[in-house]
């Protein structure tokens, strides 16, 4: 036999534990109060606190199983149960919108669940016991409301019960709130846990416009609408017709037993001698103890049926109105002739309903019998049906009392069973596959260089956290979005895989090409990649000085670093001859050198346009501005555009400073390096003229560092040496050319 272990269900141990706590705060000093004869109910302690921590369900379950067990000695109780679970919905509502936390708001709470319990408590026991008037604590307040000020006895007892209720509910509200503020931060944590009433969900609330929750209650309040019209209509009809089946069976058992005591055989004697018969005022005495034997009796008489009308045999008095006298004949009312037939055939008929000048009424006609068995009169009991009325609207309170309790505690179950079920897995799903997508998006923009795999790694686990476990359609939807978010996170893994390798291997082309064309130049060296070095090393440090900042972002400077070795690439289309003469060069041969400007724009730009998504244009672009215009002078001097300061791009004013320094330092066949100090100057002369000034002050603080580095590589054979092209490379008159 296998043994329940608490500690594997924590959530159910909790609740019931909670629960039961709430129905001990409410049933022991409703008890308490009892026994000491405190003039206050105390009976709805446990119902409040049970919903400020745990919510509507347990909340609820408190009050309606308070009043059971208060029921089990008063029965009368449990017809009150909706009050309890009234409260218990009102203070599940007051808590959320926190009404508990000062004194006004608690003031309207004491109020209304004064107006609950006092006003509607007084109403349902109008109803089920008519007018309790000046009777108990309520006494005082009653008399002054009805003998000062004048107001009826009804409404002055719904105003007492009120103002008692007033300080029942404020005793309670207050023990109630009290007694919250000790119970333990961590215990609050978890019974909010346990009841779902975190703020997990409250982005996809805040994104759907109409809860699936809302649906629901709206379903069902309509379906507990339709379903407890439905109960009360048929539960009436029910009971009104055992009712009036109880009651025929009262004026059958009258006329039987009244038909036993009458002499059948001296009917006609009766009519005609009346009193004077023998043994007729004694018959007639019989018949009064049967009728006062069945108080729902009004008339109680007998009749022998004629053509002429109704012959009286005996007529008791009823209520100081003088019954018929013995052979007195009464006319037939319309109303009967319809059964005239078959009672002057000495039939039975059915029992009639009437309501006239007598009341609404109930008549059985059972047959008197001669000793021969003919027919010769008709014992007839009418019945009093304004009983029927006072029982149905009594029967009709107490069904519709606990037929709307347990419609709320049927409701609130249903609600909780779909938010758990339903609502509660479809919002965490839904956030879960909003930050997975989102995270994607992000994380594969084309503004990434690099797509985060492990972000989209962390997205993919919060789906998998879930651990939602159903087997309905809400489990297949999970395992449907866990398998989809794992084959997202595969995917984009593989691609990324793919891509990285394509993009390394364009690199690696472009590169290549680059320095094949570099190598054209006999008189340089590595300039391509020293020049791409001091270009990182400049960004870097214009922005650690906050230089250029809505530019200058750590994925622009990669963009540099890999788009300053294309610089130069424009230099395929310039002749070797003009690449590798060793001395000065000629206007004419200046000029085809300057088209390496223009030349690399072109081969760059047609790059980009005809690869289109096949590569990745971020840093070309930048190459492209790069071999365009690194050339360009701050002045407006330079070529091949004449644009100055801020006109040119920011890359190719860093790239000019690189490059010039780098053939200022750079030993060439037709010259000797030039010294740090004299390199500098020639920098910072040109600083407003040939170069931008903050680029030109940023780079000072750094280029003796860059020369100490580029000659300790030098030195070492490191192929990490710079170079520079002829186009900015001092002439043999050590002085650089234009």
């Amino acid at each position: 036999m296998k043994v329940f272990d608490y500690r594997n269900h924590p959530t159910l141990v909790s609740a019931i534990l909670l629960i039961v706590a709430g129905i001990l705060l409410n049933v022991v000093p409703a008890r308490l109060a009892l026994a000491m004869g405190i003039p206050l109910y105390l009976d709805c302690t446990g119902t409040i606190i049970t919903a400020m921590l745990g919510g509507n369900l347990p909340a609820v379950i408190v009050g309606f199983a308070s009043n059971a067990i208060n029921g089990i000695s008063e029965p009368e109780t449990m017809y009150y149960g909706v009050i309890s679970i009234l409260i218990a919905a009102m203070a599940t509502f007051y808590y959320h919108q926190r009404f508990f936390t000062n004194i006004p708001r608690l003031f309207v709470v004491i109020v209304s669940f004064a107006i609950i319990g006092g006003g509607v408590g007084s109403l349902f026991t109008y109803f089920l016991y008519g007018l309790n008037f000046g009777q108990g604590v309520t006494a005082p307040f009653a008399n002054a409301f009805h003998g000062v000020f004048g107001y009826s006895k009804f409404v002055s007892q719904l105003l007492a019960d009120i103002i008692i209720d007033v300080f029942d509910k404020g005793s309670v509200v207050v023990a109630a709130v009290f007694l919250f503020r000790f119970i333990p931060r961590r215990l609050k944590n978890h019974l909010n846990k346990v009841f779902l009433r975190d703020s997990s969900n409250s982005h996809a609330k805040k994104t759907v416009k109409h809860s699936l929750l809302h649906k629901v209650v709206v379903l069902v309040i309509f379906a507990q609408v339709l379903l407890g019209a439905l109960a009360c209509t048929i539960g009436f009809f029910l009971y009104r017709d055992n009712s009036i089946k109880r009651f025929v069976d009262i004026a059958t058992g009258v006329t039987e037993a009244a038909s036993r005591v009458v002499y059948a055989d001296r009917v006609d004697e009766y009519i005609a001698m009346g009193d004077s018969a023998e043994e007729y005022k004694h018959v007639k005495s019989i018949l009064y103890g049967i009728r006062e034997s069945f108080p729902q009796t009004k008339f109680l008489y007998i009749y022998k049926i004629e053509r002429d009308g109704c012959h009286v045999v005996f007529d008791l008095d009823t209520d100081g109105q003088p019954g018929g006298t013995a052979g007195e004949i009464i006319p037939f009312d319309p109303t009967f002739e319809p059964y005239l037939p078959t009672l002057f055939a000495g039939g039975t008929i059915d029992p009639i309903i009437s309501d006239d000048q007598f009341g609404w009424l109930l008549t059985v006609y059972t047959p008197l019998k001669n000793s021969s068995g003919r027919t010769v009169a008709y014992v007839a009991a009418d019945i009093d049906m304004t009983e029927i009325s006072a029982d149905e609207a009594m029967f009709f309170i107490k069904m519709l009392s606990l037929f709307f309790g347990l419609s709320i505690i049927i409701m609130s179950v249903i609600i909780e069973l779909v938010n758990r079920g339903v609502v509660i897995p479809v919002n965490r799903m839904a956030t879960a596959a909003m930050k997975f997508s989102g995270t994607t998006m992000i994380a594969s923009s084309m503004d990434n260089e690099k797509v985060n795999l492990e972000q989209i790694k962390l997205a993919a686990d919060r789906v998998v956290d879930l651990k939602i476990q159903s087997l309905d359609e809400i489990g297949n939807l999970y395992d449907s979005l866990q398998a989809m978010a794992s084959d997202t996170y595969n995917f984009i893994s593989q691609v990324q895989g793919q891509a990285e390798r394509i993009r390394k291997m364009q690199e690696v082309i472009i590169m290549e090409f680059a320095e094949v064309v570099e190598a054209r130049d006999k008189s340089t060296g590595n300039h391509i990649k020293k020049t791409a070095a001091y270009v990182e090393a400049l960004a870097e440090q214009l922005k650690k000085e906050g230089k250029f900042p809505d530019v200058l972002t750590e994925e622009f400077v990669q963009k540099l670093k890999r788009a300053a070795p294309l610089h130069d690439i424009g230099k395929i289309a310039v002749s070797d001859l003009i690449l590798n003469k060793p001395g000065k060069l000629t206007d004419e041969e200046f000029g085809i050198m300057k088209s390496h400007t223009t030349e690399g724009w072109k081969i760059l730009t047609k790059m980009v346009e005809n690869a289109g998504d096949t590569i990745d244009a971020n840093y070309l672009n930048e190459s492209i501005d790069m071999a365009h215009y690194h050339h360009e002078k701050w002045d407006g001097t330079g070529y091949p555009t004449g644009i100055k300061g801020e006109e040119i791009p920011l890359s190719a004013r860093i790239m000019a400073v690189a490059d010039v320094f780098d053939a200022l330092v750079a030993e060439r066949v037709y010259k000797k390096p030039f010294t740090y100090e004299k390199a500098m100057a020639i920098i910072t002369e040109g600083a407003g003229r040939h170069f931008d000034p903050e680029i030109v002050e940023t780079f000072t603080h750094i280029s003796e560092k860059l020369y100490s580095e580029r000659t300790r590589l030098d030195q070492s054979g490191s192929e990490a040496s710079i170079e520079l092209d002829k186009s900015t490379a001092p002439e043999k008159s050590d002085a650089p050319k234009s």
